[in-house]
């Protein structure tokens, strides 16, 4: 069983985010306020070696790499969808690439894990899509 933020999955993620650089890490902090936020009952645990958020079934993540940190809606479609809006970054089909001097847009984060979210309620719960 996954635990909240601020028992072991957030303590897990604590301790990823302190072997961060500190620009790294201040990003990817504030990211993942913004993250529970818009998700305030989703657990933070540590999957495919990154924090991910999970509220029925994995929602979203983040991760860092020597260059760049990264965001991941944890669905193929999303960044195709949104790429219109995230000219200005480095995207994947599933991540969308950034630095800590250029930020991923609050709102547009928080969108995300609220798309995210119904769609992984719905898929929960039997409807279509």
């Amino acid at each position: 069983m996954m635990a909240r933020s601020g028992e072991s999955g957030g303590a897990a993620v604590d301790a990823w985010l302190a072997k961060l650089p500190a620009t790294q890490r201040g990003a990817l902090e504030h990211l993942r306020a913004v993250i529970r936020a818009a998700a305030p009952q989703a657990v933070e645990t540590i999957a495919y070696g990154v924090p991910v958020f999970v509220d029925h079934g994995h929602l979203v993540g983040f991760g860092a790499a020597k260059g760049h940190l990264s965001f991941f809606p944890m669905d193929g479609s999303t960044v195709e969808r949104l790429k219109p809006q995230l000219v200005l970054y480095s995207v994947s089909k599933g991540a969308i690439r950034f630095t800590p001097d250029k930020p991923l847009p609050e709102n547009l984060v928080a969108r995300i894990v609220r798309e995210r979210l119904a769609a992984n309620r719905d898929h929960k719960a039997g409807a279509p899509g």
